[in-house]
């Protein structure tokens, strides 16, 4: 058996290198392939397509679910902090949604369960400074366009009416389909005999022993779904421009975080816990698709992936609970390599055709 061999053993066991210790559980961390498409109901994922690209969803009509999560940019939108609803800004990067169905838990404090999308959904579309949409307004809006209601009846039934949760459930229906494709990672992990190239070869290494990545990147999406500290930067922006201060602030005290506008920083996951020992904590990302969804971290501070590797090899920012890891450039290079190998092509996503609203008089 060759060297690279043993190696792909390595990481298909999830085997720690680099003199870290074996974790109690059974069976060690480890990277897993792409699973089988999910089952879909098709008329209710195709009205879910029309819906999520649907701009009076949002409260003035100008804005839709891919407004944030462009297709041409594995469903994330290219900026370091995305857009708010018209007159807000957000304070946190848009993530991507290749695969969303697998993860198991949601935004990047985790204060959503992955398992429920219908219900990330509905916070993302009524929250005022994502979409700010009332359900019973978007429900009526629907019943008003002759298309959507054809759509909708196909879904729920040919006497059903629009109703403002089947909406997000729809939505949630064709998220399920934005798989990312396979790679030939995908087929190392499943056991095929393929050839990858000798830096994607030596990235696996280093993902799973010296890099130490294999801890918190792991399973079928390269994440374990969990908070830790890094100390990555606080971005400027959300101090230089008020609108991106209110929404934080506005955040905070929707929370319930205790002296909520003394709050002028990001602290993550203490949001949801209001435990002092989770300030600064984040959700670990996901990185199938990753060459398509920067820049990266929650609040987008790193345009590229060599930087991504460079501040976590220096063990992170101030009070990080990473460790420096003492990689060489090349083996840098290399984990970027074997990173970029897990990034499939993206399918190319149509956007449905605008629809008008009933023409008066007409029969429904």
């Amino acid at each position: 058996m060759s060297g690279w061999q043993r190696m792909l053993g390595a990481v298909l066991t999830g085997c720690m290198l680099g003199g870290m210790a074996a974790p109690v559980a059974a069976q060690p961390p480890r990277l897993e392939p792409l699973p089988a498409p999910a089952t879909v109901k098709p008329a209710l994922a195709k009205l879910g397509w029309h819906l999520f690209f649907e701009p009076r969803l949002s409260g003035d009509g100008s804005r839709s679910c891919a407004s944030c999560h462009l297709p041409s940019r594995g469903y994330a939108d290219g900026q370091p902090l995305s857009r708010g609803y018209n007159g807000t800004e957000y304070f946190r990067n848009a993530p991507g949604l290749l695969s969303v169905r697998l993860k198991n838990r949601l935004m990047w404090d985790g204060r959503l369960d992955g398992a429920d999308l219908p219900t990330a959904v509905r916070d993302m579309v009524t929250e005022a400074h994502f979409m700010n949409a009332d359900g019973r307004l978007i429900q009526e809006r629907i019943r008003q366009i002759p298309e959507l209601l054809a759509l909708w009846r196909e879904a729920f039934g040919a006497q059903s009416q629009p109703y403002g949760p089947q909406i997000f459930v729809a939505i949630a229906e064709f998220l399920k389909t934005l798989d990312g494709g396979d790679t030939l990672v995908d087929r190392v992990l499943r056991g095929d005999k393929v050839a990858l190239p000798a830096a994607v070869r030596e990235g696996m290494t280093v993902f799973s022993g010296k890099g130490q990545c294999i801890r918190c990147h792991n399973g079928v999406l390269g994440t374990d779904g969990k908070a830790y500290r890094l100390g990555v930067p606080e971005h400027p922006a959300i101090a230089d421009e008020p609108l991106r201060m209110i929404t934080l602030l506005r955040h905070h005290a929707t929370m319930g975080v205790p002296n909520y506008m003394a709050e002028r920083n990001d602290p993550g996951n203490y949001v949801v816990s209001k435990d002092p020992s989770d300030r600064g904590r984040f959700l670990t990302p996901a990185l199938r698709g990753l060459t398509h969804t920067g820049p990266y971290m929650h609040n987008g501070m790193f345009a590229t992936l060599d930087e991504v590797v460079a501040f976590h090899n220096q063990g992170g920012g101030p009070g990080s609970e990473l460790q420096p890891l003492g990689l060489s450039t090349r083996e840098q290079a290399a984990l970027v390599a074997f990173l970029r190998a897990w990034s499939a092509p993206l399918r190319a996503m149509a956007e449905p055709p605008a629809y008008d609203y009933w023409v008066t008089g007409a029969a429904r």
